[in-house]
C-alpha cells in the first residue's frame, strides 16, 4: 500500500489510485485460478512445450482500462521489494486453482458436468534456457472466456475471494476456504516484473469447455483467442526479459520454491522432479510426527545442523488463528542471536505460503533465539503480501505466542529440570533481557519464574534456586527476598555485606553475572515480596543507629569514636558523604554503602569515565561504615596522634579497599599507588 501511494505521488496520473487501493483490499484476493493441466504422467510425457496449441480463426482484442494499465506498471515496478516473489505469487494462484477444482469435484455429484474429474492435481514448472521461458501450469479449475476478461483484464479483482464468499454464503465447510491463498488480485501481474510478454493457455473444468489463449505484452491491450489441444487447467508462459534470464535456470527456481512455496499443499514438479517434499508439520497432528521429522524440519527452516532441544507444537483458534511449530536450539547462542539487532528466527506463513522469513514483530526481541514457523489466516498483510500491517491483531498474535512460549518453558522446568537447567545456562541471558525490556508487569512476573540463582543454602554450590522456591522456603512471614551480587561464590560468602545475614542464617541468592542485580532491581517484587540487595539492607538497618550503641566487648569507646569519625571524615573529604560506626561487621574493618548499589555499579562500569572523580563521589554519596572492634580501626585511632602520616595512608587504603569490595572502583589499579607509599612508610623502621 505504501509503495502504491508513493508511486502515485510521483506520477501525478493516478487520480483514482487511492480508491482502487481501498477497493483492492475490500474485494481482495483474486488468486488466479490460472490453471492448465500437466497432471498425469501420460499426457505430461506427450506434451511438447515448444509446440503451442493451434489457434482458430478470430482473435478478440481488448483494451485494459486506464487504471488497470497504470496499476499494471506499478505492480511490475514498485509493488514488490524482490523480483523473485513472482514465483510465489504464480504458484499460489496455481494452488488455488487446484483447491477450487478439488472442492468442485467433491461437491459436484453429476460427473457429466465435470471433465477429467479423476485427473492428478499438481503444479508443473518447466524452465527453458534457450527460449528464455518459464512455464508454470496446473491441472486445476481453469477459466472460461468471461473469467479471463474479468480476472486477468482487471487488477484487484480476486476470483479466489469471490469463490470463498460464495462458499460462505452457502454455509460450506471452512476447510475448503482455509486452503485458498489469494487475497488481493494482483499476484498474476507480478509476472511482468520479469517478463516482457505473458501467455495464458486455459480450459475450464466443464465438460464442454473450449481451450483459450490469453496474451499481452502489458502495454495496454490483451488478446483472447480459441485454440485447440489445450489441457484442462491453466498454463502460463513467461517470455523473460534479457536481464531476468536467471529465472529460466532450474536451480534458481528451485531455490525460490524452497524459500516461499515449499509447503504448498499440492505437489510442485520442477522439470519432472518434485521440488516440495517436506511437509508442513505445523498443520499435522502432533502425535503423528516423529522426532526425526522434527529434526529434519528444524534444519530446513533454521538452515543449521544441530538438533532442537525442545519442541513446541501449538494450535489455537481464539483469540486468533495460530498454527505454530517452535524450536529451542540445542547449541549455544551465536553472535546473531546475541546481537540486539538480530531479528527473530520465526518465519511467518499464511495458508502455507511464506510471508516473511525473519519477522520483526511476531515475537519480542528477547525471544530471538526461538526458531520455527507461525501460520495464521488472520494476519493483516499489505498489498504485496510482504509486510505486516501494524495493528492490534499483530500485537495480540505476538502476546499470545509469547505467553505460550513462557508457559512452555515453565512446564519444561518442572517436568525436565536437568534439561531446563542446561537450557538456562545457555539462554538465561535472554530471559533476563525479557524482564528488563518488557512493558507488561504481569509478563515480567511470569518470566521471573524461569530465573535461577545460586543460594547461600546450596550444599554443593551447583544447584540453582528459583524465586518460587525461595518464597516457599522462607515462608509468608518474611517480606523480603535478599540477594547479593558477587563475581563468584567464594567472594560472595566472604563479602562484608553478607556477614550479618549469615549470622542470622538468612537465605540469600547469589548473583554472579553483572546484569543480574539490574534485572532484580527492575523486577522489584515477586509474589508480594520485595527484592532487596544485602548492601541496601545494611544501609537501611544502620540509618537510625546511634553512635552511642553498644558495639560489643573490645571495641573503641564512645568518646574515641566521637573524635575518630570526624577525623576520618576530614581525611576523606570529597570522597565520602558520611562516616559512621556499625555493629554489623565482624571480620572486616569497614564497608562502603550507597543508596542504590546496583545502579551505582552500573554507572561506574558504563558512564563514570565521563565525569571527574570529585563529581562521581558527589553523585554516588558513599558512606563509610567502620567496625570499632576491628584491630586495624583500633590501631588507626592510636596512630592518629603518634604517626599521623602513616594514619593518613592507612585511611586512604581502607577507603580504596572498601570501594573495590563494593565493586565501585573504576580501575582496581588505583590500589597500587597508595599501597606502595603505605608499604614504604611502614617499612621505614626496619
Amino acid at each position: 500500500m505504501y509503495a502504491l501511494r508513493s508511486f502515485a505521488s510521483k506520477s501525478g496520473q493516478l487520480s483514482r489510485l487511492s480508491y482502487l487501493c481501498r477497493q483492492s483490499q475490500r474485494t481482495a484476493t483474486f488468486a488466479l485460478y490460472l490453471s492448465q493441466p500437466k497432471s498425469q504422467p501420460a499426457w505430461a510425457a506427450q506434451r511438447n512445450f515448444a509446440t503451442e496449441p493451434k489457434a482458430n480463426a478470430g482473435v478478440d482484442k481488448h483494451e485494459f482500462q486506464a487504471e488497470t494499465r497504470q496499476l499494471l506498471d506499478i505492480v511490475a515496478r514498485s509493488l514488490y521489494s524482490d523480483h523473485e516473489v513472482f514465483v510465489r505469487e504464480l504458484i499460489s494462484n496455481a494452488s488455488d486453482a487446484l483447491e477450487k477444482f478439488r472442492y468442485t469435484a467433491l461437491s459436484n455429484t453429476d460427473e457429466s458436468q465435470l471433465a477429467a474429474k479423476d485427473r492428478t492435481l499438481e503444479i508443473r514448472i518447466t524452465t527453458d534456457k534457450p527460449m528464455m521461458q518459464l512455464i508454470i501450469e496446473d491441472s486445476g479449475i481453469g477459466m472460461t472466456r468471461e473469467e479471463l476478461i474479468s480476472n486477468l483484464g482487471t487488477i484487484a479483482r480476486s476470483g479466489s475471494k469471490q469463490f470463498m464468499e460464495q462458499l460462505k454464503e452457502q454455509a460450506q465447510s471452512s476447510q475448503a476456504t482455509s486452503n485458498i491463498i489469494g487475497q488481493f488480485g494482483v499476484g498474476f501481474y507480478s509476472a511482468f516484473i520479469v517478463a516482457n510478454r505473458v501467455e495464458v493457455y486455459t480450459r475450464a473444468a466443464a465438460s464442454d469447455a473450449i481451450g483459450l489463449r490469453w496474451s499481452t505484452d502489458g502495454s495496454g491491450s490483451y488478446e483472447i483467442e480459441q485454440v485447440e489441444d489445450v489441457q484442462h487447467g491453466t498454463k502460463i508462459v513467461l517470455h523473460l526479459k534479457p536481464e531476468c534470464r536467471e529465472y529460466a535456470d532450474e536451480d534458481r527456481i528451485r531455490a525460490v520454491i524452497k524459500k516461499y512455496s515449499n509447503f504448498v499443499g499440492s505437489p510442485i514438479l520442477l522439470n519432472g522432479k518434485q521440488a516440495n517434499e517436506i511437509k508442513p508439520l505445523w498443520l499435522l497432528d502432533p502425535q503423528s510426527i516423529s522426532k526425526e521429522q522434527h529434526q529434519d524440519f528444524y534444519r530446513f527452516i533454521s538452515n543449521s545442523f544441530d538438533t532442537p532441544r525442545f519442541t513446541l507444537h501449538y494450535n489455537a483458534d481464539v483469540p486468533v488463528s495460530i498454527h505454530a511449530v517452535l524450536y529451542f536450539p540445542e547449541g549455544k547462542p551465536g553472535l546473531f542471536e546475541m546481537s540486539r539487532d538480530g531479528s527473530t528466527g520465526v518465519a511467518l506463513y499464511t495458508r502455507k505460503v511464506l510471508i516473511q522469513s525473519k519477522t520483526e514483530n511476531l515475537l519480542p526481541k528477547w525471544l530471538r533465539f526461538v526458531k520455527g514457523v507461525v501460520d495464521s489466516e488472520d494476519i493483516p498483510l499489505n498489498l504485496s503480501r510482504e509486510l505486516l500491517q501494524n495493528s492490534s491483531l499483530i500485537r495480540k498474535l505476538s502476546s499470545v505466542i509469547s505467553s505460550r512460549v513462557i508457559r512452555f518453558l515453565q512446564e519444561r522446568a518442572k517436568k525436565q529440570p536437568e534439561e531446563y537447567d542446561a537450557f538456562y545456562r545457555d539462554y538465561g541471558l535472554f530471559l533476563k533481557e525479557g524482564i528488563v525490556t518488557s512493558q507488561d508487569s504481569a509478563e515480567k512476573q511470569e518470566i521471573a519464574k524461569l530465573l535461577r540463582f545460586d543460594s547461600s543454602k546450596s550444599d554443593d554450590g551447583k544447584s540453582r534456586m528459583s524465586l518460587e522456591e525461595y518464597c516457599s522456603t522462607v515462608g509468608v512471614e518474611q517480606k523480603d527476598i535478599y540477594y547479593l551480587a558477587a563475581p563468584n561464590r567464594v567472594l560472595a560468602e566472604s563479602s562484608p555485606y553478607y556477614e550479618s545475614l549469615n549470622k542470622r542464617n538468612e537465605l540469600v541468592l547469589f548473583c554472579y553475572e553483572p546484569y543480574d542485580e539490574l534485572v532484580l532491581m527492575q523486577l522489584q517484587q515477586f509474589k508480594n515480596k520485595n527484592l532487596v540487595s544485602v548492601e541496601k539492607e545494611m544501609r537501611n538497618q544502620s540509618k537510625d543507629a546511634s553512635n552511642q550503641q553498644d558495639f560489643g566487648e573490645g571495641s573503641l569507646l564512645a568518646t574515641e569514636l566521637d573524635s575518630l569519625m570526624p577525623w576520618l571524615q576530614e581525611q576523606l573529604k570529597g570522597q565520602v558523604a558520611k562516616v559512621k560506626a556499625t555493629a554489623r561487621l565482624d571480620s572486616h574493618p569497614c564497608v562502603i554503602t550507597v543508596e542504590e548499589m546496583a545502579a551505582a555499579r552500573h554507572f561506574i562500569r558504563t558512564q563514570s569515565h565521563q565525569l571527574p572523580e570529585e563529581n562521581r563521589f558527589a553523585l554516588l554519596q558513599p558512606e563509610l561504615e567502620i567496625n570499632p572492634k576491628h584491630p586495624i580501626i583500633k590501631k588507626l585511632n592510636s596512630l592518629r596522634t603518634s604517626e599521623p602520616e602513616l594514619a593518613q595512608l592507612i585511611t586512604k587504603q581502607l577507603f580504596v579497599n572498601a570501594m573495590v569490595g563494593a565493586g565501585l572502583a573504576e580501575d582496581p589499579r588505583m590500589l597500587l599507588t597508595n599501597m606502595n607509599a603505605l608499604l614504604s612508610k611502614a617499612l621505614e623502621k626496619y
